[in-house]
């Protein structure tokens, strides 16, 4: 799976995340910082990878409907420490190792991924 993560994204996340087999990029690789999200939604789009953030906007399926997406991973820890942040990244590359997010949008949270498609 290739996946972006958004500028909201510690770029730790992306060692578990590798580790599974996942290609992963920064929007601050890309020079996108500050870009609206519509402009990183269409990027995602564009080089078909799945979006990996923590910014609620994405989670609106009126705005971003999961099925135009290579997928939308959205991470909600209640008490985002870099350790809960990393554990639900982990969360990720194991069900990434199932399951693509192709078409859906991935609310992630301690112990439980809801989907919607």
């Amino acid at each position: 799976m290739h996946l972006k993560l958004d500028e909201n994204a510690d770029p730790r996340w992306r060692i578990p995340l590798e580790a599974a087999g996942n290609t992963v990029s920064t929007v601050s690789e890309e020079k996108l910082q500050g870009e609206a999200d519509m402009t990183i939604a269409a990027v995602c789009r564009s080089l078909d990878m799945c979006l990996l953030t923590m910014d609620l906007d994405f989670a609106q399926t009126t705005t971003y409907p999961p099925a135009t997406y290579p997928g939308i991973i959205v991470l909600r820890h209640p008490k985002p420490t870099l350790s809960g942040m990393l554990s639900l990244a982990h969360q990720v590359a194991a069900m990434l190792q199932r399951e693509s997010p192709r078409g859906r949008l991935w609310i992630v949270e301690p112990g439980r991924i809801r989907v919607h498609e």
